[in-house]
């Protein structure tokens, strides 16, 4: 891989307060970045770009089974805002542990699932549940 030569700077003042004697930077004389400078700037972008391409499609896809059964069949989102609007009648927010393991034991989920689950209907489906 050839290294592109870097825009040369003409010089740098060596005393800035009196403004005396120009004095040229290393990398004038060089001419272009070392060689192993360069590649870790390469190496680096590149790791970044993998993850960034890679990082998003692990959540995404772990999730999508979970919220199938809601995006697939609207009752069931219905019947879930029903029993978060009768929660929130008792006074319960959404997101409280007894609401939670309600929703858990109805849909047959674990207490993560069943919090992912009810956030995603609440959101989509019951936006005046609290």
């Amino acid at each position: 891989m050839a290294l592109l030569p870097l825009p040369l700077v003409l010089a740098i003042p060596a005393n800035a307060a009196t403004g005396s004697g120009l004095q040229p930077t290393p990398w004038t004389r060089l001419g272009r970045l070392p060689r192993r400078r360069a590649l870790l700037g390469l190496g680096g972008a590149l790791a970044l770009a993998a993850a960034v391409l890679l990082a998003p499609q692990a959540p995404a896809q772990a999730g999508s089974a979970l919220l199938d059964r809601v995006k697939q069949n609207p009752k069931v989102a219905a019947a879930i805002c029903t029993e978060l609007r009768g929660l929130n009648a008792q006074g319960l927010t959404s997101t409280s542990p007894q609401a939670v393991d309600r929703i858990a034991v109805m849909q047959g989920l674990n207490k993560t699932d069943a919090e992912i689950l009810t956030t995603y209907v609440v959101g989509l489906h019951c936006p005046d549940v609290r």
